[in-house]
């Protein structure tokens, strides 16, 4: 990573810190994470430093087969990991793409997650990858009439409706949990600029980044926590 990102603050890290560097010393054990993504990238490198940590990882993965060569290739870094992969989960169904699967999932979890931090005294947490993108979604901003309509798409807009659609999910959920009392925080987060496969469909400039991202970009040992 570029040098002027190495340099540390007061708190001992940098932008160029890693996940397991950041939670190095902390216990886990005891703790239960859904990971959605997990096959690879962001997700696959929280789930191995969640591991690593003690925390029980339950992976969220569109492809078994390969979700569960990430969970081998984890638990061979990590052998007391306690760690699982599910296929995405079979009530999301075919909704498991940008925000509406994970809208659904959080709302099947919901109810879960609250009574769980009641009666363990253990803040419950939702953490949504959002991303800086969502300023740049289509022109009238989530298209509702058209989320499943072909014509007019266009992968980059559509990507920032969805994180818009993160955003505006993290920033109403927590209205709703305050009404009942719970004790579960919503948090949203931009990860940067970061070298993972997102750009795999994107031709020339994925070529670009994979070729000069290295240097300038961050690796997802820093963006996973």
């Amino acid at each position: 990573m570029w040098g002027p990102l190495r340099r540390r603050s007061p708190s001992g890290f940098s932008p160029s810190s890693t996940a397991e560097e950041v939670t190095a010393g902390i216990d886990g054990s005891g703790l239960v994470a859904i990971v959605t993504g997990a096959s690879s990238g962001i997700g696959a490198e929280t789930c191995r430093v969640l591991a690593l940590r003690g925390v029980h990882v339950v992976m969220g993965v569109r492809n078994l087969s390969t979700g569960s060569l990430v969970r081998e290739n984890i638990v061979g870094q990590v052998p007391t990991a306690k760690i699982e992969a599910r296929s995405k989960f079979t009530t999301i169904k075919n909704m498991t793409f940008a925000c509406t699967g994970h809208f659904l999932l959080t709302d099947l979890l919901l109810e879960k997650i609250n009574v769980t931090a009641k009666e363990s005294g253990i803040e419950g947490r939702v953490v949504i990858v959002a991303s800086d993108s969502y300023k740049h979604p289509y022109r009238e901003g989530i298209r509702f009439d058209k989320i499943n309509d072909e014509s007019g798409y266009n992968s980059i807009l559509a990507y920032g409706q969805s994180k818009l659609a993160n955003i505006l999910h993290s920033n109403e959920l927590p209205s709703l949990l305050k009404e009942q009392d719970t004790k579960v925080v919503v948090n949203s987060l931009h990860p940067g600029a970061v070298v993972t496969n997102i750009a795999r469909y994107w031709g020339f400039l994925n070529g670009l980044l994979s070729s000069l991202g290295k240097f300038v970009l961050k690796g997802v040992e820093q963006v996973s926590l």
